[in-house]
């Protein structure tokens, strides 16, 4: 990382660089806050707030895309609140090991990753499900809730829209992963628990399914028409079919939706010859997206 150290006392700012150098950081070093405000190219700013008769505000808002942590010598509204509420991210108290500033620098970098990560996600989140919409009132939703759909993007976006909406951390789980019951058992209960292809759970797990989601917020989905259980059923459905306006799906998602929609209405022979392949190449497709068949 380059890392900017704003520091009046010298000794101090050329250990730190030096410390910091060892560790791979490219550190600059200068003096006062006028003298740093030349350039804002820098992942990391050290500010010493013991430099008498100095703006930090100007500076701050120069590094604002950077991670801003002061070095101060005692806590006061002057050396700590201030700079804080102008946007630094953190301080730390001298004398102090090296080690605690290093902590500290790389959790607010993994911080500022995930937060970039998060954006993206979200972004990406509201464009793929620009063109999808239900009909439910999010405030009149009870959970635990099962959601049918006969596309999953449909349920996809209703989970992820009442998490976003209730303000609340959201767990994904597939049942085609084996580990997934005893995982549910695990999750906290202040979250949103939103789990995929019910379709696929052997009946024989379905009870003990339902034991466990019993007082958890979790919205269930299935490709297949839900029946027998005890809570909440909303049915989604797109307003054609699963080619909506503008959506054109990859040859491999259409076969996986052939599939997982169209298995239990088809003998093998008859599928595999709709979709233009051999039985051996349509249990082959199962294999390839854990698509349990059922008997």
């Amino acid at each position: 990382m380059k890392i900017l150290i704003i520091e009046n006392e010298v000794y101090l700012a050329q250990s730190i660089a030096t410390k910091l150098g060892e560790l791979g950081h490219t550190c600059e070093m200068c003096t006062s806050t006028r003298d740093a405000i030349g350039s804002n190219n820098y992942d990391v700013v050290l500010l010493s707030t013991n430099i008498n008769g100095q703006d930090f505000n100007p500076l701050i808002e120069t590094f604002k895309n950077s991670i801003v942590i002061l070095m101060v010598s005692y806590i006061s509204n002057d050396t700590v609140s201030k700079p804080l509420s102008a946007g630094a991210k953190d301080y730390i108290l001298k004398p102090f090991m090296i080690e605690e500033l290093v902590r500290k620098i790389d959790h607010y970098q993994d911080y500022e990753k995930l937060k970039k990560r998060n954006e993206a996600y979200e972004k990406y989140l509201a464009h793929t499900f620009s063109n999808t919409k239900h009909e439910q009132n999010l405030d009149e939703i009870e959970l635990p809730l099962f959601v049918s759909s006969n596309f999953q993007k449909y349920a996809d976006a209703f989970a992820f829209e009442y998490a976003q909406k209730k303000n609340l951390p959201i767990h994904f789980l597939s049942l085609s992963d084996s580990k997934a019951l005893n995982e549910i058992a695990s999750l906290p209960q202040n979250s949103i628990i939103y789990i995929i292809d019910y379709q696929a759970l052997k009946k024989s797990d379905k009870k003990r399914f339902c034991d466990l989601i019993q007082g958890k917020k979790a919205i269930i989905a299935s490709s297949d028409k839900i029946e027998e259980v005890a809570y909440p059923v909303i049915e989604i459905k797109s307003e054609s079919n699963v080619f909506d306006k503008g959506e054109i799906l990859p040859i491999e998602d259409y076969v996986k939706f052939i599939v997982l929609n169209y298995q239990d209405k088809y003998p093998d022979t008859e599928l595999s010859k709709k979709l233009g392949i051999s039985r051996k190449s349509l249990w082959e497709k199962r294999k390839k997206y854990d698509i349990i068949k059922k008997k």
